[in-house]
């Protein structure tokens, strides 16, 4: 039974230690599934194998008591017609049937046991291989997350941080210090006076003047 015991230790194997020595896990995923098929596979050829000698057997089994029963017969023709003689060498052949069939009976028996042996091993290695095809996506899923994992950590650890910050800081000074200039040029813009300024001034003083003129005219007064 080299073959149940191979696959024993397969599915015994701690698959964790065999990922973490191998380079690529998710190969090594694989190629346990293949050896538990290929086991698997083997198995049910031997079980096959089995059934078909079970069978020869039940054939042989059947043929021998089938003799039997025909010598049997035999024998009571012989007696009826009186003739004990030919009912005995009957009953001899009778006797090796008997024989022949209680012989072939105990290796069909045995050959049963051992086929419904191995169907319940062979039922229970493709339950394994279904869980281990099952376990396969969610091992694989892992390995890639651990992966991705992996080289973001070394992402940022061979990133430097405080360089970057630092970059970002001085590019924010350029930034303010160009803002900071655009609002002086706004101001001075502002202060710059033009000829409609000063026209504008101009209105305005005359109308100053007038009301000027206008109250010290009321109250009597002159201009200086």
């Amino acid at each position: 039974m080299a073959i149940f015991e191979r696959i024993g230790d397969i599915l015994k194997a701690n698959i964790n230690d065999l990922l973490d020595k191998c380079e690529d896990p998710e190969k090594m995923v694989k190629q346990i599934i293949i050896d538990m098929e290929k086991e698997v596979q083997n198995c049910t050829n031997a079980l096959g194998t089995a059934m078909g000698s079970q069978r020869q057997l039940k054939k042989n089994l059947d043929k021998a008591k089938a003799e039997s029963a025909d010598w049997e017969n035999k024998a009571k023709a012989a007696l009826s017609q009186g003739n004990q003689d030919l009912a005995k060498k009957a009953l001899e052949r009778k006797v090796a049937a008997d024989k022949q069939a209680e012989q072939y009976q105990g290796m069909y028996d045995q050959a049963t046991v051992q086929v419904d042996n191995l169907k319940s091993q062979v039922d229970a290695l493709k339950s394994k291989l279904d869980e281990a095809r099952s376990r396969q996506s969610m091992l694989i899923a892992r390995s890639k997350m651990a992966d991705a994992n992996e080289k973001m950590a070394k992402s940022l650890g061979n990133m430097d941080s405080s360089s970057a910050f630092a970059k970002l800081d001085k590019m924010e000074e350029k930034i303010e210090s160009k803002e900071a200039k655009a609002d002086a040029f706004a101001d001075l813009a502002g202060t710059v006076t033009g000829p409609a300024d000063e026209f504008a001034q101009l209105e305005k003083d005359s109308a100053v003047d007038a009301e000027l003129a206008r109250l010290m005219a009321e109250m009597g007064q002159s201009p200086s």
